[in-house]
């Protein structure tokens, strides 16, 4: 049996297009955004039993928002993937009502499923030295020093691995600070400690490949960009080797640069500059993760803790 064909495809195509370079967001959350909207398309031809076009769109309504939660739910559907669909569906008809193509407000009666928000764990110092070392540990040294450098970018500056092996050439030389582009071409300025900037020196000293102001900073060993996979890879192998748990990823270096600073006196407006985050309420969750860091030293410490 074919798959009906659904009129309102073509305009949930071009919306797909508009996330991507009006909203600049990445690629992975507009495919993902797509996929939802189709979804949902899908089901209202099934619900409604008739081939939807841009003005049956239009006449989406709460009821049937939850009737579509509904039959994802009977799918499995988890609390935290149940929110992500009402941010797409609720985000593509934001989009439609400024096209003039659905009224304003559709979904605003619409409440999100409510999801605990995970406090990041942030790695120990010492344990942080012995991941990097053991994750840099390679036969070839330019390799190695390589793996280093772009570790110490997540850990000493914050950096989200992305962001790290997407530099080139046009950061040389380092000097004290370091302009990054991260989520939504956003761009910022962060701190380069010493221990960072040597680590990167040291590698380029040993890289066999020329740089360019346009070249990939970090290359793979035939001379492309490095991909971000093979850092993850990496930090998965030294993590087991080590017997660290599951949470010690690249990702957790960034998450420890954050809470170390805070421990240390950061203020959460400095720390939101560094991170690259859109908004302060992203890097309240660092609070958590330091007021837990001192339940723990205080349970340790206090002798009437027991």
């Amino acid at each position: 049996m074919n798959e009906i064909l659904h009129p309102a495809q073509a305009l949930v195509a071009r919306w797909g297009e508009w996330l991507l370079v009006n909203r600049r967001r990445s690629k992975h959350t507009a495919r993902a955004y797509v996929a939802t909207a189709h979804r949902l398309i899908r089901f209202l031809g099934e619900y409604r039993g008739e081939a939807i076009d841009d003005a049956a769109l239009a006449g989406f309504n709460v009821q049937e928002m939850r009737a579509f939660l509904g039959s994802r739910r009977a799918g499995g559907l988890a609390n935290a993937s149940a929110s992500r669909e009402v941010s797409a569906v609720r985000a593509l008809f934001e989009w439609l009502a400024e096209q003039g193509l659905a009224p304003a407000g559709l979904l605003d009666t619409m409440t999100s499923p409510s999801v605990p928000r995970r406090v990041p764990r942030p790695i120990a110092p010492v344990d942080i030295d012995a991941l990097t070392s053991e994750a840099a540990d390679h036969d070839e040294p330019w390799v190695a020093a390589r793996d280093l450098a772009v570790l110490l970018l997540l850990y000493g500056a914050g950096l989200r691995v992305g962001e790290a092996v997407a530099l080139t050439g046009a950061a040389l030389p380092l000097g004290e600070v370091l302009s990054v582009t991260g989520k939504r071409s956003k761009t910022r300025l962060v701190p380069l400690i010493a221990p960072v900037r040597d680590a990167v020196d040291h590698y380029l000293s040993l890289c066999p490949w020329p740089m360019g102001r346009d070249a990939p900073l970090f290359r793979g060993v035939r001379g492309g960009p490095l991909s971000a996979d093979l850092i993850r890879r990496a930090v998965r192998r030294a993590r087991v080797q080590l017997g660290l748990a599951d949470s010690a990823t690249p990702h957790a270096l960034r998450h420890s640069f954050a809470s170390h600073l805070l421990a240390r006196g950061a203020d959460l407006r400095s720390l939101q500059e560094l991170l690259g985050h859109a908004s302060l309420s992203s890097t309240q969750i660092y609070t958590a993760v330091d007021a837990a860091h001192l339940l723990d030293v205080y349970r340790n410490a206090h002798p009437r803790a027991e």
